[in-house]
């Protein structure tokens, strides 16, 4: 098994507020991206990498519904500009583009056709765009140094608040609810949470760091609080019904995909359709401690002991 090798990223916020515009690089990647939000585009055109050809992100709302945009221009400012005009649902941009201007017209499309069809195959946020680029032709050498870009390039954007292209969706084999043993390596722990009021089973595994709820656990079919309907996990029940992870399953939804959650408590909400404190629903199988007794264990078993 390779080892995850780190990276080292710089965050610069331009006028010193984390609500503002920002860049962020990549040691050893010769990508910038700077984000603005909408309030300041005006004086995020004036720089000069936004003259330079790259790919662009316009992310927003559009009927109370997320939404986002995705073009590309060899010269950045003047595509904006235009959108700025006819577009008026979004609120931020990001653009990427890279030193010295070394990207073309042909590497720049290749980029939005691979970022385009990276968005839908995720499906976590709907694209305005109506029609999928095919991909240009580029030579091998360098097809393989724009996916090297995007590599680099999809690990610095949720680094500025872009998530669209998280995949959390995972591809272990299918096993039923009922299965002693899910098929993951090197998994931490195993739990399962019972809603027997709604007849609900689900089990997920804390593998590499990751709250990971198996494909064929059950879900409520619909979020049921008036609590965060409009945010928070209302939201990621509703993403993930629309992106085909939870399927309908008679009255209730059953995970066709594994997924892997930020929380034990955002899992649990999901599988409930309601908010919930996943630290004391998830049980552990084998020991059946709640997630919290389980962790606390965990926590007190690697204390160093000081010397007397």
């Amino acid at each position: 098994m390779t080892r995850a090798t780190g990276r080292s990223l710089e965050l610069y916020y331009i006028d010193g507020r984390p609500d503002g515009m920002l860049t962020a690089e990549m040691f050893n990647w010769t990508g910038h991206v700077l984000m603005t939000p909408r309030t300041q585009i005006a004086i995020a055109l004036a720089r000069p990498e936004a003259s330079y050809a790259g790919i662009y992100l316009l992310l927003g709302e559009q009927e109370g519904e997320p939404l986002a945009y995705i073009g590309e221009g060899e010269d950045i400012s003047a595509r904006i500009r235009s959108h700025d005009v006819k577009k008026d649902w979004w609120t931020s941009a990001i653009l990427i583009t890279a030193a010295a201007n070394k990207l073309n017209k042909a590497h720049v499309r290749y980029l939005e056709a691979r970022l385009i069809a990276e968005a839908k195959s995720i499906g976590r946020m709907p694209l305005e765009n109506s029609v999928a680029p095919s991909l240009p032709g580029l030579s091998e050498a360098d097809q393989g140094k724009m996916e090297a870009f995007l590599e680099n390039l999809l690990v610095v954007l949720p680094a500025v608040r872009v998530d669209m292209f998280i995949q959390r969706a995972r591809s272990a084999p299918k096993a039923a609810v009922t299965a002693p043993v899910a098929a993951w390596s090197e998994q931490e722990a195993r739990f399962v949470l019972e809603n027997k009021k709604h007849n609900l089973t689900a089990y997920a595994v804390l593998d590499g760091g990751e709250f990971i709820v198996e494909a064929g656990s059950h879900a409520r079919l619909n979020w049921e609080s008036k609590a965060a309907r409009v945010h928070g996990y209302g939201l990621l029940h509703a993403e993930l019904k629309t992106s085909g992870v939870l399927q309908q399953d008679g009255e209730r939804c059953i995970f066709a995909q594994s997924y892997a959650f930020q929380s034990p408590s955002a899992a649990a909400a999901v599988v409930d359709g309601r908010p919930a404190n996943g630290t004391t629903e998830w049980l552990n199988v084998a020991t059946r401690q709640t997630y919290k007794e389980w962790e606390a264990s965990r926590i007190e078993a690697t204390q160093v002991m000081e010397p007397a």
